[in-house]
């Protein structure tokens, strides 16, 4: 690792970024570094923006990812090289307002029959039944599991946050069942070697995101439902439906992690049943009049 690398970690570790945070920030001062052959300190502001252009209109990559290039090469010059350089003033990606999908819970339940193999049925199926992120569901870990209070307490979710969300009966016990397959004594669904050799009780990681992605992927095209899901779906659709059963939607705000209730409040648009009954509502308000 070179220096001005590990300068950069050390600098994001005082900040207080997440590991996942560090990682990404490092990938790309190191694909910008690779872009143009030479060390990062090396780069001048004009062909930064250089590189910014190349990612938009080369690449053609999302907002998402151009923000996270923004935000790693932003920290590195400004924080570790110390370069107050405009050219971050002038790059915002654009905002996009895209409404997410939301799957029903009978295509939830057809979607989690298709999963063949345990561990990934379970992760999945508490994936759902807790509204988590999909690095939270497959970084469960043993004692993250309140059985006496129903609760999960998920440690440094998103933006290095704990929270506790509840826990369904049936989903404790199918975490118990899938446990004693293994054992292990930390991981909720520990790792496997290469191609699933070796037992679990030995692993020192949970499972990859990246399993637990493309096993979702399979089984949505398994199941025939024609709709662009992810495994983050299951979340949207946690809440949604939490939110059409009447729970309150600052609960939902809390269980889910977010900081403002603007966030938690783009599911009251996706709720098909709130509107049938402000309909009626209407309706019956209209009928009154002379």
């Amino acid at each position: 690792m070179t220096p001005l690398r590990q300068r950069m970690i050390e600098d994001m570790q005082l900040r207080g970024l997440s590991p996942k945070t560090q990682q990404s920030y490092v990938r790309v001062v190191r694909q910008l570094a690779e872009h143009y052959n030479r060390s990062p300190d090396q780069i001048g502001e004009e062909e930064l923006r250089a590189f910014f252009l190349y990612l938009k209109n080369e690449k053609c990559l999302s907002r998402s990812s151009c923000t996270v290039a923004l935000c790693g090469l932003k920290f590195f010059y400004e924080y570790t090289l110390k370069r107050q350089w405009p050219v971050f003033q002038l790059i915002r990606p654009k905002k996009e307002k895209k409404v997410p999908v939301v799957l029903s819970t009978e295509e939830v339940w057809q979607i989690l029959s298709c999963l063949r193999r345990p561990h990934y049925r379970v992760c999945l199926s508490t994936i759902y039944a807790c509204g988590l992120r999909i690095s939270e569901g497959a970084g469960l870990q043993v004692r993250d599991i309140d059985a006496a209070r129903m609760q999960v307490h998920v440690h440094l979710g998103k933006g290095n946050k704990d929270r506790y969300v509840p826990l369904p009966d049936q989903t404790v016990e199918q975490l118990r069942q899938f446990w004693v397959t293994h054992r292990h004594p930390v991981w909720l669904f520990p790792a496997r070697g290469p191609r699933g050799s070796g037992p679990r009780l030995t692993a020192t990681t949970p499972m990859s995101t990246a399993g637990v992605s493309q096993a979702f992927k399979a089984a949505l095209a398994e199941s025939g439902i024609n709709k662009a899901a992810t495994v983050h779906t299951l979340r949207h659709s946690w809440a949604t439906h939490l939110l059409e059963a009447g729970i309150h939607l600052r609960l939902i705000q809390l269980w889910l992690g977010h900081s403002s209730p603007k966030t938690t409040a783009m599911y009251t648009h996706l709720t098909r049943k709130a509107e049938e009954v402000a309909m009626a509502t209407l309706n019956e308000l209209i009928e009154e009049l002379p």
